[in-house]
């Protein structure tokens, strides 16, 4: 057993450690899932749950998720939802590379900028996905994809709470 300098056993060295690592991506990619409970609707504004997950996971604990998990769970994401190959991979590994990025430049972050962070992420990856449609022949206004965004911005305290309760659980505390 690994101990800390305090004395104290680290959190994820206690029990199962690899399930405590899996836990994480394995969340993300159930998230995924979510998506396909039957809905009838004219437009897609069910929010993509398996990429709030992840920037909840990544905003709450930096560590959880390597940013090289993101192209993975992203071609999950896209296999599972019938999106064009390589989408959710590209959108899901250039915001963790930004979040990376942003993590180098500031001090500290509390919940609204994080809001604020994860609210322009998931508007750039819809607008994304929006320009990929088109270029495939799918053309729609942007106001079609508003309320995808706004549910999305607005589902993202739900994500971030079930990344927080998932965490606790998973370190034992």
């Amino acid at each position: 057993m690994v101990r800390s300098a305090l004395g104290r056993q680290n959190a994820l060295d206690r029990g199962p450690k690899r399930l405590a690592m899996v836990i994480p991506a394995a969340s993300v990619a159930l998230a995924s899932l979510l998506p396909l409970i039957p809905v009838v609707a004219q437009v897609g504004w069910m929010p993509e749950t398996g990429f709030l997950l992840l920037l909840a996971w990544r905003l709450l604990r930096g560590d959880a998720i390597p940013a090289w998990w993101a192209a993975p769970l992203g071609l999950w994401n896209d296999l599972v939802l019938g999106l064009p190959i390589g989408l959710s991979v590209a959108t899901w590994s250039a915001a963790m590379i930004a979040l990376d990025l942003l993590d180098r430049r500031t001090m500290w972050r509390d919940y609204w900028l994080e809001w604020l962070l994860a609210a322009a992420l998931v508007t750039l990856a819809e607008l994304a996905r929006r320009e990929v449609d088109a270029a495939m022949g799918a053309r729609y206004d942007l106001v079609a994809i508003l309320p995808a965004i706004a549910i999305s911005v607005l589902a993202f305290p739900l994500a971030a709470w079930t990344a927080s309760k998932l965490d606790r659980w998973r370190l034992g505390r």
